[in-house]
């Protein structure tokens, strides 16, 4: 039996990802920065450790052979994956869906960084590389309660993943053979459109709520003052305005890896109705 490390372990997908290998047998370590504070299965083994601090990571990954590794929005340190590639055989880490690079192309988001530093770190590894996660719309909650939610580009139809979905796809490369070098692209089973979001959300809920476009300068205002990262809204506005004419792809990879449809959005909104209500 072969010991896995789990990072990000209390967060959305982590969680997921430590109560599956739990139940399927796994011999699971946790790495969180206040073990105290960590609600987490019996059975499972608590590591102090913090992704920005490489030398915490050392103890974390004794006897270590496997990795789910996330980040967490923080600067890529080279160092983290250097001290995980000295330990550990496999990383299987959770990106996004991003363009793949050559060594001496400049990258243009973090994940493209790690994605690099992980394949020239001499381990084995399997990239999940995520669609937008359906937790996101989450973000409506106060509008959703209110009953009308205003937003940009109704119209922009997105392929949302289940955060189960992601969790179990990685738990799947992480205890099967055969995702050595792969690059799993994973979405939802549909393109759905924002303000279908809103009307599926509303069933679950049990209460009608209203889809109305907000202008995409006030949008942005909004969302500058909201997320504090001009290009990043940008980059976001661009998306959205480009998937109202060409819907966000679909991919069967959930389908194929595990032997059952992907999750649809319909269900996530079942499953999280009580944190609109």
């Amino acid at each position: 039996m072969t010991k896995i490390l789990v990072t990000g372990a209390t967060g959305t997908v982590g969680s997921l990802v430590v109560s599956s290998l739990v139940g399927a047998g796994r011999d699971v370590r946790a790495l969180v920065r206040e073990p105290g504070r960590a609600a987490l299965p019996t059975g499972v083994e608590v590591a102090r450790g913090d992704l920005s601090s490489p030398q915490t990571l050392e103890s974390a990954l004794d006897g270590v052979d496997s990795v789910y590794l996330m980040w967490p929005g923080l600067p890529v340190d080279p160092r983290v994956v250097e001290v995980i590639a000295k330990r550990a055989r496999h990383v299987v880490y959770l990106s996004a869906d991003v363009t793949d690079l050559d060594d001496d192309e400049p990258a243009t988001i973090f994940h493209q960084d790690i994605e690099r530093l992980i394949r020239k770190s001499g381990a084995s590894w399997t990239f999940v590389r995520a669609i937008d996660f359906a937790t996101n719309t989450l973000g409506w909650v106060d509008q959703i309660r209110q009953g009308v939610v205003r937003w940009p580009y109704g119209q922009a139809a997105r392929s949302l993943i289940h955060e189960r979905d992601i969790a179990d796809v990685a738990v799947h490369a992480l205890t099967t053979e055969g995702h050595y070098g792969a690059r799993y692209v994973i979405t939802g089973p549909e393109s759905i459109t924002h303000a279908e979001q809103v009307r599926i959300i509303g069933e679950a809920v049990g209460r009608e709520v209203r889809w109305e476009d907000l202008p995409v300068e006030t949008a942005r205002r909004q969302l500058v003052a909201a997320w504090g990262n001009p290009a990043f809204v940008e980059a976001r506005l661009e998306a959205w305005r480009a998937f109202v004419d060409s819907p966000e792809r679909v991919t069967d990879t959930v389908q194929r890896l595990l032997g059952r449809p992907a999750r649809t959005f319909r269900s996530w909104a079942q499953d999280h109705a009580d944190d609109f209500r």
